[in-house]
């Protein structure tokens, strides 16, 4: 890039065949700068997106849940449950990736159990064997769910992340047997609950 003057007295800038004035390089190199500044604010906004569905879901996951525990069907708390966990999986891909990462592989996984858990759940009302199939494949959605919440939190969390700042330190390891113990039991108690005792509508 070459700076001569110009006719006007006025700097321009040589480019390649053409002769620019500064003044519009500058004003090109400001809207690459603005371009790239938006960018970065839609990220920003779908991340806390992203982020906020997912919580709705595990959160309204462990009411479901809860309720399964007590026989009570929670029609309005799954459907935002099991649409919400959806929605994780799917805007999952969306963000600027390249390449299949371990975050794809889990999205795809939760998006196959849910292909399961919906059908069973309003297709086949959860008659027979499909009540059992809709526990375990809810609970394994749930369950994929709160294991990236706690891979994100040992990542973000200062202080979590300097006691595991590889994740495959004894404090990451012990959190993620913690959680999958609680959804062993929580399984476990839905399971037997949900399928031996009368369900209630609520």
């Amino acid at each position: 890039m070459v700076i001569v003057a110009g006719s006007e007295g006025g700097n321009v800038t040589r480019t390649g065949y053409s002769t620019v004035p500064d003044y519009r390089v500058s004003g090109m190199r400001q809207l690459v700068q603005n371009f790239g500044q938006e960018n970065i604010m839609a990220l920003e906004l779908f991340t806390l997106f992203h982020v906020a569905i997912s919580l709705i879901g595990i959160a309204s996951g462990f009411v479901v849940f809860f309720g399964l525990i007590k026989s009570q069907r929670l029609d309005g708390w799954t459907a935002v449950f099991l649409t919400t966990t959806a929605a994780t999986s799917v805007t999952g891909f969306m963000f600027p990736f390249h390449g299949f990462l371990p975050s794809h592989a889990l999205g795809t996984l939760s998006l196959v159990i849910l292909a399961a858990a919906i059908p069973a759940r309003y297709h086949y009302h959860m008659d027979g064997a499909w009540c059992r199939t809709y526990v375990i494949t809810a609970l394994l959605a749930l369950y994929l769910n709160v294991f990236v919440l706690v891979v994100q939190l040992f990542r973000r969390v200062p202080a979590l992340k300097s006691l595991a700042p590889t994740q495959s330190e004894p404090p990451f390891a012990i959190a993620q047997l913690i959680v999958l113990a609680v959804f062993v039991v929580l399984g476990t108690l839905a399971t037997i609950r949900f399928r031996s005792e009368p369900l209630q509508a609520v």
